[in-house]
């Protein structure tokens, strides 16, 4: 994990590899933000001009490396484009600046010590630079080669690993004694080690990642930070009558699991239950995924990764806020003993499901680990899962849907996610569309009308929550894996999207501001 240092040192004396600078874009040109008034004096005050000269325009996104003039300490200045010139007394957004350190982080793999000298006016604004940076320096090579750089000879490059993403950012701007920017400091390693680490998990293999291996890396996590767990195998499962979990799980070599790892704090007066979807790979099952629908599919336990992520960072800030968090793990798999179209489960809940597509499979384990869940009386539960294809076609790649049978608690989620940089947008659950899961054998099917069907597999899951129990469904079908280019912070595969919303969401919770 990339180390992060609160540093007293000026931009013009800092001894770094590489010194990281903000531009904007203004209405004639780039703008140097400040941070960088040094290196614009090093420059002659020609910084924004050289960049300009070079094609920068202070865009999101944009970046310009330069060799550093003899006034700095180090031999690169790297230029990223923060967006927009603020508005007049206004400042640049936390967002911003996360994706422009993201993007600076990003560009600098290989490197092992970085200053940021980017706009740093708050507390605020230096945990965002922190975050931002942390989750840009990150790449996912377990599986490759360490003794090669880019496919390139390792004797060529000095044995230098070009993929091991940069070692140390030092922050500038911030203060290193005062205790709430050391505080900041704090809070943004925790949570971007649990970002990384549910990165980690849905970039695994599914050869290497399903349903025992996951837990195994929960229980071992539990131990470290202190957490309870349970873990039911498949005789527990079939002992409880998880008819949901066991029905998924059914045509796979590799056993179902249920996981409970949860964190207590002695002065809480609130509960939250996280339940996350854990498919460790989806084929569709009997009702088979065509070719490519099925490759990406290892990333179908993001949510279950977001939830375990979730709970270990708020152990490791130690919020005044019990977090239970539900891992309904399954791998889904056609074979002789997969569960087949027209097969009825029973459910956990005891409620009977008719199987019309094993590949809408999903919203059955869920239904098991709410009912399960919502028998502890949470004040609120908060289900996250890669669940339809059909949110994705309604809100693309980057934006995540929020249902909930709480129209105030489904709002104040939304409201926590567009803070914390992840984008979201609030769905409706219409009541007219439940009865196209009404079914002639069972006391509902898992499948009901094409259209709105994000909608639809909201609607099913809340029949297997809890009464009196505030509840939402995060479906982060879109933004779970990345495939396309990189920007700001996020990578190509796993994004741990929906993380810092639960961790807000956890904050909020424990200082009192959510009922």
């Amino acid at each position: 994990m990339t180390a992060l240092t609160l540093s007293t040192s000026g931009a013009a004396t800092l001894r770094a590899d590489a010194l990281v600078v903000g531009i904007a874009k203004g209405p004639g040109g780039p703008v140097v933000a400040a941070g960088a008034e040094a290196v614009d004096k090093a420059f002659d005050g020609k910084l924004a001009s050289v960049l300009e000269t070079l094609g920068a325009s202070g865009g999101e996104g944009d970046l310009t490396k330069l060799p550093a003039p003899s006034g700095l300490k180090t031999p690169l200045v790297v230029a990223v484009g923060l967006g927009p010139v603020p508005e007049k007394d206004e400042t640049f957004a936390a967002e911003a600046l996360r994706r422009a350190a993201g993007t600076a982080a990003r560009a600098l793999t290989g490197v092992k010590k970085a200053g940021f000298a980017l706009p740093v006016e708050s507390v605020e604004d230096a945990e965002a630079v922190a975050e931002g940076a942390l989750l840009g320096a990150y790449n996912f090579t377990a599986y490759q080669d360490q003794n090669q750089a880019d496919g390139k000879d390792a004797k060529k490059t000095g044995g230098k690993d070009a993929k091991l993403p940069l070692a140390e950012v030092v922050l500038l701007g911030a203060k290193p004694r005062d205790k709430a920017f050391k505080a900041a400091a704090e809070r943004a390693v925790a949570l971007a080690e649990e970002i990384n680490r549910a990165r980690d998990l849905v970039n695994t293999p599914p050869n290497d990642l399903y349903p025992e291996s996951f837990a195994a890396v929960a229980q071992a996590a539990a131990k470290e930070h202190g957490l309870k767990i349970q873990i039911l195998d498949e005789k527990a499962l079939v002992k409880g009558n998880y008819g949901g979990i066991l029905g998924v799980g059914a045509g796979s070599a590799h056993g179902p699991r249920l996981v409970r790892i949860s964190y207590t704090h002695a002065k809480a007066e609130k509960s939250l239950a996280y339940v996350g979807k854990g498919i460790t790979y989806d084929s569709g099952g009997i009702s088979l995924k065509p070719a490519g629908h099925n490759e990406t599919m290892k990333c179908d336990m993001a949510g279950a990764a977001a939830v375990f992520a979730a709970v270990v960072a708020v152990a490791r800030l130690g919020l005044k806020v019990n977090v239970t968090g539900w891992l309904a793990l399954a791998e889904n798999m056609p074979s002789g003993t997969a569960t087949r179209p027209g097969d009825v489960l029973r459910m956990y809940s005891g409620k009977t499901v008719e199987v019309l597509n094993t590949d809408a499979e999903g919203r059955l384990v869920l239904a098991d680990a709410l009912t399960r869940a919502s028998e502890e009386h949470p004040d609120a539960i908060v289900d996250v899962a890669t669940l339809t294809g059909a949110m994705m076609m309604a809100l693309g790649s980057r934006t995540f849907g929020i249902m909930g049978n709480d129209e105030s608690f489904r709002t104040a989620i939304h409201e926590i996610a567009e803070e914390v940089g992840e984008q979201s947008w609030p769905m409706p659950l219409p009541a007219e569309l439940r009865k196209g899961m009404n079914s002639d054998t069972a006391d509902i099917a898992n499948m009901g009308e094409r259209m709105g069907g994000g909608l639809v597999a909201g609607l099913f899951l809340q029949e297997f929550v809890g009464e009196d129990i505030a509840w939402a469904h995060l479906d982060i079908a879109g933004p779970a894996f990345h495939e396309a280019a990189p920007y700001g912070y996020t990578h190509k595969g796993g994004t741990g999207s929906s993380i810092r919303t639960l961790v807000k969401l956890a904050e909020r919770t424990a200082d009192g501001d959510l009922g």
